[in-house]
């Protein structure tokens, strides 16, 4: 209710006081009619089609990121599920439809969406009611819509866009993970002050970069036994974990491929170099690998290479079924040698222990 009043009032005092010849920005001169047909001006040659594929791609991109990321967001609100397939679906057959109605691109706007929010909608049946309301205006109302102040369609989009803020969500990002916060600040600035679309295009850059510096750097972690078990846990967590003479036991966690391979040999490297006692085997566990490419297991025969002229062998653990499958049909399992995989940290250390010179008794 409160929106529709302050149009009204919006619109009375500034016909009233003729807010035009004092400045007031209004919505200005609206004709009376629906949008004309536009189908008959389908065109399929060759000279348009090359702008539209271009204009369609990067419009088409921008509204269903738009669109998707907005109907998530008040998903979560109401602790319900969205189907991104099914919302690309009904975006494109908007437009198809819109396009011959001389309609602008459809989408999920923010301003439409908080609005229906507040107003307590709860199916897309508003959509329905919205529409026919908008097609009663513009065929018999919509000159008196014209002294509508700009300000006024403003002060309601911002308060429905205040009310869905949540300040201690916010608090909770910044104290959890600053680039989630940064995230959120950057899309928040952007579609407040810029707009939209460059709110979301700063957001999503921002979560790309930090994708692209997971997958770049992916995280590597030296293990070590837990006293009185068999099991292997990473030693700067568990820093009473006891670490293996003459063994340095890495754990790799995120898929080895071109992207990745060069910061991954570089720190095998480094955890070789910062040992202090001498090293005679290094295994490799590979539990978390999900995949692995050419370049990737390149680079694994070139760190045994490596470490060959030093005299340290590379061992292999429990590598996941796709990564094996990858190994064997590249003949890679055969280069480092069979002898040198196993199925579990623990079985790799004993085989290593009778074969180390620096062996000394189990603790």
């Amino acid at each position: 209710m409160g929106p529709m009043v302050v149009v009204i009032v919006g619109c009375v005092v500034a016909f009233l006081v003729k807010g035009t010849a004092h400045g007031i920005q209004t919505v200005g001169p609206l004709k009376k009619g629906l949008n004309p047909p536009s189908i008959q001006h389908l065109n399929f040659e060759s000279k348009y089609l090359g702008m539209v594929l271009k204009a369609g791609i990067v419009t088409g991109l921008i509204a269903l990121a738009e669109g998707i990321a907005i109907g998530r967001s008040f998903a979560v609100m109401k602790n319900e599920q969205t189907d991104g397939n099914k919302e690309m679906i009904a975006f494109g057959l908007m437009n198809v439809v819109g396009s011959f109605t001389s309609c602008y691109l459809t989408t999920g706007p923010f301003s439409k969406t908080a609005v229906n929010y507040n107003a307590g909608t709860k199916t897309p049946m508003s959509n329905v009611v919205m529409g026919i309301c908008m097609m009663l205006v513009l065929l018999f109302l919509a000159p008196l819509f014209s002294y509508t102040p700009l300000v006024g369609l403003s002060a309601i989009i911002m308060s429905a866009m205040l009310g869905l803020i949540n300040y201690e969500e916010m608090y909770h990002l910044y104290k959890v993970d600053k680039f989630d916060f940064v995230v959120c600040m950057s899309a928040f600035f952007g579609v407040s002050f810029i707009s939209m679309d460059y709110g979301l295009i700063i957001s999503v850059g921002f979560s790309i970069l930090r994708a692209l510096l997971y997958v770049a750097r992916p995280s590597t972690c030296k293990l070590g036994r837990i006293p009185n078990s068999v099991m292997f846990r990473d030693i700067e967590q568990y820093p009473t974990s006891e670490e293996m003479l003459g063994c340095v036991i890495l754990q790799l966690g995120s898929p080895i491929f071109f992207a990745n391979s060069t910061y991954i040999r570089e720190r095998i490297l480094r955890w070789i170099r910062d040992e202090p006692e001498a090293v005679e085997f290094l295994l490799l566990d590979l539990s978390g690998v999900s995949t692995i490419d050419v370049t990737g297991m390149e680079t694994l025969l070139e760190v045994q290479r490596i470490l060959g002229a030093k005299d340290i062998k590379m061992v292999l653990i429990n590598p996941r079924f796709e990564v094996l499958e990858k190994m064997m049909l590249s003949h890679f399992v055969e280069k480092i040698g069979k002898e040198y995989v196993y199925l579990s940290i623990d079985d790799a250390v004993q085989a290593c222990r009778f074969n180390l010179s620096t062996a000394k008794p189990e603790p």
